[in-house]
């Protein structure tokens, strides 16, 4: 039995990644990147635990540190959920054209695969207000990397949603299609720009 893709080490992750393989693609790549960036706002977090300076804070550092602990464990789930739903559709493509159970296999498929990705949204979307809230209340130490995990959660984000448009544009249930594409919209206007402004607020501070 083949390890799971979330136990690999991170090389092997990198070369099956990189091989001519249908999974893991795209979207278990979008929700590893968003682990890491929300992980980096929690290494923030357990640096700024327990510090005298930042005693005020404490009572958040700790409710930040347990809900990233949530985002970060959901997206490395998603890491196999999605490899684990796009396979039956890259299997779907393989069916004959002229089989009349095609379609209906290939739209199922679809459906299933934008699942993922678009959860992975919803978890980075969380992601990005940890750490916006961590840039203001986290050690000032360490404020570098709550921008890196910014600026890979806005990549995680962006990326998820291309895993999600690919498919919605083959969908025939146009109803269901433009509702994704709806709520995949609204998160990519309203947190793109939230991560871009917290890691902007990182190298303005870094850079005074």
């Amino acid at each position: 039995m083949a390890e799971p893709l979330t136990k690999l080490s991170c090389e092997d992750f990198a070369t099956v990644l990189a091989a001519k393989e249908s999974v893991p693609g795209g979207g278990g790549a979008a929700a590893l990147v968003g682990a890491l960036g929300v992980a980096l706002g929690s290494m923030v977090g357990n640096f700024t635990t327990g510090k005298k300076r930042y005693a005020d804070v404490e009572d958040d550092i700790q409710r930040m540190l347990a809900d990233g602990e949530v985002i970060r464990a959901r997206l490395i789930e998603l890491v196999a959920e999605d490899a684990e739903a796009f396979f039956p559709l890259s299997q779907a493509y393989g069916i004959p054209k002229e089989d009349p159970t095609r379609a209906q296999v290939l739209e199922e498929a679809t459906k299933n695969a934008c699942a993922g990705p678009v959860e992975m949204m919803r978890q980075v979307c969380r992601a990005i207000e940890l750490l916006e809230e961590m840039g203001q209340k986290g050690s000032k130490m360490l404020i570098s990397d709550v921008g890196c995990g910014a600026l890979l959660c806005r990549a995680a984000l962006e990326a998820a949603s291309l895993n999600v448009f690919v498919n919605t544009k083959t969908l025939a249930d146009r109803a269901f299609a433009e509702g994704l594409e709806a709520e995949c919209d609204a998160m990519l206007a309203e947190y793109g720009p939230r991560a871009e402004a917290c890691a902007q607020a990182v190298m303005d501070h870094i850079r005074k």
